[in-house]
């Protein structure tokens, strides 16, 4: 390794970036301390979906790393999501202009560049901000990432899904947190004691417990983020009419005091995705590209639920054509189990000020594929807008590792104009679908007895005040079961169509009790409803396939269930 030439590592490295597809462009080579321009270093698109690391140090350029792959693959046609904490990524929606900075730069890389604006839809969790607002019912958010922002232990996790299996079960929709503390307030009082007492695994006192920090949630102003008009996630797949990906950006201005609920709600976007995305094998190019910024949010103080989760999620999200990058300070934040499926590494610049430092230095070596670099000296000494890359090239295969100096956006690194980013908001064709908040008929409505809502405002008829709706009907079985006879089987069913009866609920002392382990029993009820709609002589067989498919049809891996999933 040290006995190499500079023109022997330069070969190397051109001859390990030489692809056959389309790329992204990263930058140029540094090899002995001289830039090479000759020297291009490159990720093939077809690999961006292979998912990937930017990492290092504050202040070293990972925000304007993102900002230039961003830029590219929106030239590609590829859509990008991006959360922009600081404010600083609405610059894509501004060319920049020139200097004679930038242009030494760029000559000095090879870049033929040119001031550019691209195609940017700004969104706003809950309308806090100037985007489009963003909500989700908690429902769709489901109970194991509502854990994560309520800060729940594995115990008090358990219990919050066996709540919303209790509402799922009875038909009591978890539109906002009122309708969850309605909920948890029916089953602690005298007369949910019963229902309490047959969920099991629910103590009085953990519900109690869930209560109260539901509230807490409640006085920090978090019940905007939850409500509707849900965000339908298909949203972050479109293309401009000029064929650009656009570039959704998540502006997140006053979220740096609420981080736990920032980096939640992002992995509720990744897996309704992946819970609705077809299969879609080996693509050209991916259809989504998802930026997680300040990704070890994700992982500090995880449950092993959640950190399961997102192992699936990232494991098997790639066949659906989503990439994912993971933007952090040090491969440590992110535990091992999901760095093992990262194929791509852009790692810039790192510290090494203390011995926890030096410790997380020798560790982030230990990761790289064998280099002609030192790249410990290199790791702690390389510019600001330099990084250390390997990726994955076509076949499959890690490319030589490459300290390189990195293109320039071509839009403004920095925020746009404020008039800008309103107008843009203004003209966007998601306002008028997301813009205002919905409240429905749901949980709190049915449970405290008020009225129904308007025609066309609600979702269903409303308990009798002060009794939680019981089991389904005979009605509500056949209805059920010919909707999964036919979108899972098929094939037309030969059930009879639901009487006008339908969707009556039976009095709460008549209705069958409710069994806890939501994911199980309600996979069995499905397969006990698809064997009745087939034939008892099949129901076994059926009630295998419930079991197979209920998690899937009702809630996803992460405990969620978007209302595409629910109809």
């Amino acid at each position: 390794m040290a006995n190499k030439t500079t023109a022997e590592k330069l070969a190397t490295l051109q001859k390990g970036y030489t692809l056959e597809g389309a790329t992204i462009e990263l930058g140029a080579a540094i090899i002995d301390g001289e830039l090479h321009k000759d020297a291009p270093v490159r990720l093939p698109l077809s690999m961006m979906n292979r998912h990937g690391l930017v990492a290092g140090a504050t202040g070293t350029g990972k925000t304007v790393t993102l900002h230039m792959m961003a830029e590219q693959l929106s030239t590609a046609g590829v859509p990008v999501f991006l959360a922009d904490i600081k404010g600083d990524l609405s610059g894509l929606a501004t060319a920049a202009t020139g200097s004679e900075k930038l242009t030494a730069r760029t000559e000095g890389i090879g870049q033929a560049w040119q001031g550019r604006t691209f195609p940017v839809e700004f969104l706003a969790l809950g309308g806090d901000g100037n985007g489009v607002p963003v909500r989700a019912t908690v429902s769709s958010f489901g109970p194991i990432l509502l854990s994560r922002i309520m800060e729940l232990n594995d115990t008090q996790e358990s219990s919050l899904q066996l709540v919303f299996y209790f509402a799922d079960k009875n038909g009591l929709e978890l539109i906002d947190l009122k309708d969850l503390r309605a909920v948890i307030q029916f089953l602690t009082s005298a007369e949910g004691k019963d229902q309490l007492e047959e969920l099991g695994g629910l103590s009085k006192a953990t519900a109690g417990v869930i209560l109260r920090e539901l509230v807490s949630l409640e006085a920090q102003g978090l019940e905007k983020f939850f409500g509707e008009p849900e965000f339908d996630t298909a949203e972050l797949l479109r293309t401009a009419p000029d064929g650009r990906g656009v570039i959704t950006c998540l502006e997140l201005p006053t979220l740096q005091t609420k981080p736990m609920l920032f980096s939640t709600f992002l992995m509720w976007l990744l897996a309704d995705l992946f819970e609705d995305l077809p299969e879609a094998g080996d693509l050209d190019k991916p259809k989504l590209v998802f930026f997680l910024d300040e990704a070890h949010l994700l992982f500090n103080d995880a449950s092993k639920a959640f950190l399961e989760a997102i192992t699936t999620t990232v494991r098997l999200i790639r066949s659906k054509g989503v990439g994912i990058f993971f933007v952090t300070q040090t491969p440590k934040d992110v535990p091992a189990e999901v760095l093992g499926q990262l194929a791509n590494r852009v790692q810039h610049a790192l510290r090494a000020f203390t011995p926890e430092d030096a410790k997380a230095l020798k560790a982030t070596v230990s990761t790289f594929p064998m280099s002609d670099y030192d790249l410990e000296e290199t790791l702690t000494s390389a510019g600001i807008g330099e990084a250390v890359i390997t990726v994955m090239n076509e076949k499959g295969a890690p490319t030589p590792v490459a300290l390189t100096r990195l293109r320039a956006p071509e839009s403004v690194m920095g925020p746009s104009d404020e008039a800008l980013v309103r107008s843009t908001v203004a003209g966007s064709a998601l306002l008028a679908k997301y813009g205002t908040a919905v409240d429905k008929h749901s949980a709190f409505e049915k449970l405290s007895g008020k009225a129904a809502a308007p025609a066309g405002s609600g979702s269903g008829g409303s308990a009798p005040g002060g009794t939680v709706p019981g089991g389904a009907s005979q009605d509500d079985v056949d209805a059920e079961a010919r909707r999964i006879e036919e979108e899972i089987l098929g094939r037309p069913s030969s059930r009879p169509a639901p009487s006008a009866t339908a969707g009556r609920r039976m009095p709460a002392e008549n209705a069958p009790a409710p069994r806890p382990g939501a994911g199980d029993s309600m996979a069995g009820d499905i397969g006990g409803m698809l064997g009745g709609a087939l034939g008892g002589g099949l129901k076994s067989m059926a009630r295998s396939i419930g079991t197979q498919l209920g998690r899937e049809l009702l809630r996803g891996v992460f405990g969620t269930s978007s209302r595409r999933r629910r109809r």
